[in-house]
């Protein structure tokens, strides 16, 4: 896994209150059919794993930073939680029915975390990937994300990059758009969540931060909403 994918930890309690869930029809599909256990990789403060388990699958999570599977475990109880990356998977061979990564493919290795999907899977078993993209064909969106600098998720979907190795066939793709209730300081704290910023200097940061809040500036505080686009792709072992 890419060593900025695992620098999160340092920012969970931003990572809570700046990132948002997933609409629940989106995880519907991409886990559509499948059955067993489930396991939600790079799974963080647990936004995905919350509504694989509300649509009532057994899901553990697993995650490379501690920090994160600690916010995890508070954010939603009970729900068991492994130490673990997309390239050494913390399960036995054949063992679950679905793979879901929120967040988490583009920061893999992706011939060695195809191989260990297919290894952890069962014939027939789904691989399910999951991002939240912020709508920037809307002015103060794209200025926001200006500010905070592009992340490498956006660039890969943007790129239509999304890849996944043997043997899985072709990825399916859906999109969904919806709206996100924001405040001022919950954009704040997406910013301070992204891996450039946690892992920049002072400066960097300094420099973020007012960029932010120039564009927040202009934003009435009162009932702003973050358009959404949520890309999920799903495709099943043989």
């Amino acid at each position: 896994m890419d060593a900025l994918g695992t620098q999160f930890g340092t920012a969970a309690s931003d990572y809570v209150a700046g990132r948002p869930s997933y609409p629940p029809l989106a995880v519907a599909w991409l886990l559509e059919g499948a059955t067993g256990a489930v396991a939600d990789v790079g799974a963080g403060t647990g936004k995905l794993t919350e509504q694989i388990l509300a649509q009532g699958h057994d899901v553990t999570a697993v995650d490379p930073d501690p920090g994160m599977l600690t916010a995890l475990a508070e954010a939603v109880p009970g729900v068991t939680t492994l130490t673990g990356t997309a390239e050494a998977l913390p399960f036995a061979n054949a063992s679950l029915g679905a793979l879901t990564y929120g967040q988490a493919w583009h920061w893999v290795d992706v011939p060695a975390a195809t191989a260990e999907a297919a290894r952890v899977l069962v014939p027939g078993g789904r691989l399910g990937l999951i991002w939240n993209l912020r709508d920037e064909s809307v002015d103060w969106v794209a200025a926001l994300g200006a500010a905070m600098h592009a992340s490498k998720a956006e660039s890969m979907i943007s790129s239509q990059e999304v890849e996944v190795g043997q043997p899985f066939g072709e990825l399916e793709e859906e999109v969904w758009r919806w709206d996100n209730p924001v405040t001022h300081e919950g954009l704040r704290a997406m910013a301070r969540s992204r891996s450039y910023y946690i892992t920049g200097d002072a400066e960097f940061r300094r420099a973020v931060d007012a960029r932010v809040d120039e564009v927040l500036a202009d934003l009435d505080p009162q009932n702003l909403l973050m358009p959404y686009a949520t890309h999920a792709f799903r495709t099943t072992r043989p």
